[in-house]
């Protein structure tokens, strides 16, 4: 498996196929990623045409057990960002 994209690789590329330089692309970035962590952290959802949708799921409260000690406990009801993958996507990574 490949190594994931760095902050600073993803910003050259992204400027490189924007055609820009990477002070406006990294610039870009953060927008979009404070953007969307406003919006499912509100509650909402945010769907980017050809990767995926990301939106936030509550969990209810549940039972756990502590794998060390084997101890049960009551875990308390939270939430999860989850990520539903297009199916574009993944045709293009299946082939």
């Amino acid at each position: 498996m490949a190594k994931p994209m760095t902050k600073t690789q993803l910003v050259a590329a992204l400027a490189e196929e924007m055609g820009s330089d990477k002070k406006t692309a990294g610039a870009a970035l953060d927008a979009m990623s404070g953007l969307i962590a406003r919006e499912v952290s509100a509650g909402g959802a945010v769907t980017i045409p050809g990767v995926g949708k990301i939106y936030c799921r509550e969990r209810p409260e549940r039972m756990v057990r502590n794998p060390a000690t084997g101890e049960q406990f009551k875990k308390d009801a939270d939430k999860v960002v989850k990520m539903t993958i297009a199916k574009a996507l993944k045709d293009s990574v299946n082939g």
